[in-house]
């Protein structure tokens, strides 16, 4: 089952956000199973919304990944989780 996540990094800049990126996905590429990512500023800091095809794929990932990267940007966030009722595309 997909799920969504919804990030609100308080505190977080597009400088921070940018070097995650750039270090996990530098081709601008999604990270297998991620099925959609957008990421933008807020009044708070920094949001960014992901779907994932599997709550197994968004844990390897971030376990494996995304964690580290985000220590090493100084990023302390968890994410809201909820499972996908729809998902629409064009």
């Amino acid at each position: 089952m997909a799920i969504g996540l919804v990030f609100n990094a308080v505190g977080v800049t597009q400088a921070q956000y940018d070097q995650v990126q750039k270090e996990l996905h530098p081709d601008k590429r999604p990270a297998a199973g991620q099925l959609f990512h957008v990421a933008g500023p807020t009044a708070e800091g920094w949001r960014v919304v992901e779907v994932w095809e599997s709550q197994e794929a968004a844990t390897l990932y971030f376990e494996t990944k995304l964690g580290a990267a985000l220590q090493k940007a100084g990023i302390a966030v968890r994410p809201d989780v909820f499972p996908v009722h729809s998902i629409m595309q064009p």
